[in-house]
């Protein structure tokens, strides 16, 4: 059975002592929550702060990016093994603002993939299409590339660890959501590309989360849809009481 993952990305918000003060009142909030796996990603001068803050509690720590390489001479990035060093247990991987913004390709995405897992991290690897490619009938297409191209190399017993987070780009701080129909269809059609890579039975056992403008006005008819695992938050995820709202809702 899978347990359903509410992940927040904190992208590029937050100062240190807000990042601290927002972990220790999710931690507060959230301290009975057990059905739920709840990820709080930080921006990488919050990840020692968070960690501080939600020791002894029930949630996990996730970075929101790493480099593939163990070291080397690679300025304003950081490695998988420094992320562990902070206490990290996840880390966002392929996010589509990485993609656009620091043009972040299939190939990197893969090889960061393989580093993540060979380091211990476990992987959120983003997928998902931009408006023009949906207007063209080009999901599927997209989505299968980025999931394929992901998985180049991994074996089944390092796909287990990886868990999927189906964004359209389109839907990413525009406040457009896909219905929880369009949603629901894509996330069929990533555990089907799952089922075909490997089998049907990691395909079944992988998590799948959606991510686009979920808040807590839409977040319960999204994860009421069978095969939507959770979510992947951005904004709703800055500020305490939409969290929550999000986290409880993942539990019906």
């Amino acid at each position: 059975m899978r347990i359903p993952i509410v992940a927040g990305n904190w992208k590029m918000y937050k100062t240190v002592k807000e990042a601290y003060e927002l972990a220790s009142d999710l931690k507060r909030r959230l301290m009975d929550v057990n059905s739920v796996k709840v990820i709080l990603c930080p921006p990488f001068p919050s990840l020692v702060t968070v960690k501080n803050a939600i020791v002894g509690s029930n949630l996990f720590l996730g970075a929101q990016n790493m480099h593939w390489e163990k070291e080397g001479a690679y300025t304003g990035e950081v490695s998988g093994e420094m992320l562990l060093a902070l206490g990290c247990e996840y880390v966002i991987l392929g996010h589509s603002e990485r993609r656009i913004y620091f043009g972040e390709t299939n190939q990197m995405v893969n090889l960061k993939l393989k580093t993540a897992l060979n380091e211990g991290l476990l992987p959120i690897v983003c997928v998902g299409e931009k408006l023009e490619e949906r207007e063209a009938s080009k999901t599927e297409e997209v989505v299968k590339n980025h999931v394929l191209k992901a998985f180049e190399g991994i074996n089944s017993a390092q796909a287990e660890l990886v868990t999927l987070a189906y964004e359209p780009v389109w839907a990413i701080g525009t406040g457009k959501t896909a219905t929880p129909k369009q949603a629901a269809e894509v996330h069929r059609y990533i555990r089907n590309l799952v089922s075909e890579r490997y089998d049907d039975n990691l395909a079944q056992k992988t998590n799948i989360l959606y991510g686009g403008s979920v808040k807590p006005e839409n977040s319960e008819e999204l994860l009421n849809e069978e095969g939507i695992d959770g979510a992947l938050i951005g904004g709703a995820s800055l500020n305490a009481d939409s969290f929550e709202k999000i986290v409880i809702s993942a539990m019906s």
